[in-house]
């Protein structure tokens, strides 16, 4: 039996939620709370299995409250946020505090629940079975470094940055040194991959976005290859993940587009609701195809989808499988090893939920198994095979 609290400031939501949980012959309600404070105190004081939590909350928003559950008290947390821009950022933040996934509100703060019912339930059933522990904030994470540090660096509010005239500029001659802000310079630029060179390839899924800071926060800026994503995601939500990424990761992160050329030091996530192929183009280089084939596996995006299509790059291809629900990835995985692919999957012990990295292990295709906080070295040490 799962015991589960329920919290949100709608007394309807409550109410209706309250009595889809009854009508399930696996859930029990432990109570429900009206806002952030109460949700503290009743998780403390109930203990349930599970909690439901809204995001925006009157007395402690659910985010506030999520931080305080997930640092003194933590347990599976599964969101129910709206389907709004400032929802989806909320609800990234709050998958990047600790919780297992989400739900979004159809209907807004007042929810029609025959459209999230059996979405809901799926989620909460594969949440209660989740591993959880204490949130770790991503300043405690480095990234790699893929160069030798400057003896010398320079304070982190001002950067030097040297530029040698265009005009005038004898060999030997000492180049200028200039100072910019540090938020004004943009993040490094590299030339496109080429036909011969490294791509990472990372699928993941329930408890994504948390394994997704923790190893993108660690890679260097100057990556010398592209990395594809796929996490499973609605639309509407991935644009979100990807900002949040980037405005706290070293290595440049952005939403991929259709056509898109994959850059060195650049990180591709596929957006909710389109499928990602990475093809080849003229001259050798690679670059983004989106497309909204069905699901496959009721997925779109489908991590197989993307592996299937990377692994003609053979043994210039680096691809990681992370926490997850099911299996999605391993069919690709098999083409991707076939081909001559590196393989990491995440360990058992660090996965939110054990499953499409066990189906990896289980089927004797991966090349090591990791921790989540030692993936991203996996990442930088076999690019620089």
């Amino acid at each position: 039996m799962i015991r589960v609290l329920i919290a949100d400031d709608s007394a309807f939501m409550r109410k209706v939620l309250s009595d889809l949980f009854e009508k399930q012959i696996d859930f029990q309600v432990a109570g429900t709370a009206i806002n952030g404070k109460d949700t503290v105190e009743k998780v403390k004081r109930l203990k349930p299995d599970l909690l439901t939590l809204d995001v925006m909350m009157p007395v402690m928003n659910g985010l506030d409250a999520l931080a305080i559950i997930m640092d003194e008290c933590p347990l599976p947390v599964v969101m129910v946020s709206s389907m709004t821009q400032e929802g989806a950022d909320a609800t990234i933040r709050a998958l990047a505090l600790g919780a297992v996934d989400f739900v979004g509100k159809a209907g807004g703060p007042i929810s029609k629940i025959d459209t999230i019912e059996e979405e809901l339930l799926a989620k909460c059933r594969a949440a209660a079975q989740a591993h959880v522990s204490k949130s770790r904030p991503v300043t405690d994470s480095k990234p790699i470094v893929f160069t030798p540090k400057p003896k010398n660096p320079d304070p982190p509010v001002m950067r030097r940055i040297e530029v040698r005239r265009r005009t005038g500029y004898v060999p030997g001659q000492k180049p200028e040194i200039v100072k910019i802000p540090a938020a004004n310079i943009p993040k490094p630029a590299f030339a496109p991959s080429v036909s011969g060179k490294k791509l990472v390839a990372i699928g993941t899924s329930t408890g994504g976005p948390q394994a997704l800071q923790s190893v993108i926060t660690r890679l260097p800026g100057n990556l010398p290859c592209g990395v594809v994503i796929v996490q499973h995601m609605p639309a509407g939500f991935t644009k979100s993940l990807a900002e949040r990424l980037d405005s706290i990761s070293e290595i440049a992160v952005k939403e991929a587009e259709n056509d898109e050329i994959i850059r060195a030091g650049q990180v591709y996530i596929a957006p909710g609701n389109y499928h990602l192929r990475v093809a080849t183009i003229a001259g050798g280089g690679r670059k983004i195809v989106l497309s909204q084939e069905p699901p496959v596996g009721n997925h779109r995006p489908a991590v197989n989808v993307m592996f299937d299509s990377v692994a003609p790059i053979g043994s210039n291809l680096v691809s990681v499988i992370m926490t997850g629900m099911g299996c999605d990835g391993c069919e690709g995985m098999k083409k991707i090893k076939a081909n001559g692919g590196y393989s990491i999957a995440q360990d058992e012990k660090s996965c939110v939920v054990y499953g499409m990295p066990k189906a990896v292990v289980d089927a004797g295709l991966a090349d090591e198994v990791r921790p989540l906080d030692k993936i991203a070295e996996a990442i930088v040490e076999a690019v620089k095979r």
